[in-house]
């Protein structure tokens, strides 16, 4: 529940955004179609004394069914019937939360499954989003695997400022707090500021670092980590790659290099690889997984700075398009701001539900 806390206060940005949109889309409507009570009805008491006659004049919401009080549903809470023109005004709301338009399509219409023309209330459309979210992302939400052959050889991929230093950092901290031994290579040997901040990293979880000369040939280092790490009988070998998307041939290369390479040392590696995706990019994100898929044969999902942005509607759209595992999510930059994906937590604080 601590990382529910933390998760559902930093999604404020995109569940306030759903929230609020909820609330509006059948508040609006609820005061539009309020009938206007005229001035006698203002200032002439009606008194009912026939018991059939009270049963007939009594507003709707006045004696919730049984099935109402069992929802928790209130009296006095705003509705609205669902019909075509609230569908189409939930689809604008979740396209520009950028959970994608086949997304918010799909979404919107199981929702209206069975539920079409009837009335409901924002915090029961609310309910209605969070369990179609969480059942679109039931399926994805796995760990990363961890096998008995030793070392595992866990590749990191993704583009520069995506937080893949950060996580490898995060990782082979848990990792190492679980009882691991871990080793990382900081193969991004172009970018001295990635190498830095995995030795601090590595310092804080008492996990060596193997780093090379800048603008070392990345495949050379991963072959010396996988040999230093099957000396020391290490259990995972975390191995950061280069991110430059702007040349995706060299970067391309530079990956098939270093499977190449070290699969020489050993035939089966890499067991995993990490794409790393910036919740901050939106829709892009989309186009990154297409591009590392092609590129690298991803695995799985860890999607960073959930923190710091208003669409984290496009996790829904990533598991709905791709279906790869989603191992972790982050919500800044403390280690236990990395934490495993969890489809209810995440659908609750998206929609701005308390969980209980």
């Amino acid at each position: 529940m601590a990382f529910f806390s933390k998760l559902k206060d930093r999604l404020f940005k995109s569940s306030s955004k759903l929230e609020q949109g909820l609330d509006a889309i059948v508040e609006d409507a609820a005061e539009t179609a309020a009938p206007s009570p005229t001035p006698a009805q203002e200032t002439t008491p009606v008194s009912v004394t026939t018991p059939d006659v009270a049963a007939v004049a009594a507003p709707e919401t006045s004696s919730p069914s049984l099935v109402g009080r069992l929802l928790g549903r209130k009296a006095d809470e705003p509705r609205r019937v669902l019909d075509d023109d609230m569908l189409e005004q939930l689809e604008e709301l979740l396209i520009s939360s950028d959970m994608g338009v086949d997304t918010a399509l799909r979404v919107t219409a199981n929702m209206a499954e069975g539920r079409f023309g009837k009335r409901l209330s924002s915090s029961e459309i609310k309910n209605l989003l969070a369990a179609e979210i969480a059942r679109i992302m039931e399926n994805v939400a796995k760990p990363m695997p961890i096998y008995s052959k030793r070392p595992q050889v866990v590749l990191v991929v993704g583009v520069n400022g995506s937080g893949k230093t950060t996580t490898i950092g995060k990782l082979a901290s848990q990792f190492k707090a679980a009882g691991k031994s871990v080793v990382i290579a900081a193969g991004d040997t172009f970018r001295a500021a990635a190498v830095e901040q995995l030795q601090v990293w590595g310092d804080r979880a008492g996990v060596p670092v193997l780093t090379a000369p800048e603008g070392s040939d990345p495949a050379s280092l991963a072959f010396d980590a996988l040999t230093k790490a099957q000396e020391d009988g290490a259990d995972l070998l975390m191995i950061d790659t280069a991110g430059r998307l702007q040349n995706r041939s060299d970067l391309m290369e530079e990956l098939a290099k270093i499977v190449r390479v070290i699969r020489k040392v050993d035939p089966t590696a890499p067991h995993n690889t990490l794409l790393v995706l910036d919740a901050t990019t939106g829709q892009n994100a989309l186009n990154q997984v297409d591009v590392f898929q092609k590129i690298s044969d991803v695995s799985g999902l860890v999607m960073t700075k959930l923190d710091g942005t208003a669409r984290g509607g496009v996790l829904v759209a990533l598991a709905d398009k791709f279906g790869l595992p989603i191992h972790a999510i982050g919500v800044g930059e403390q280690i236990d701001d990395l934490a495993p994906f969890d489809p209810q937590d995440f659908a609750a604080a998206l929609t701005g539900l308390d969980k209980t």
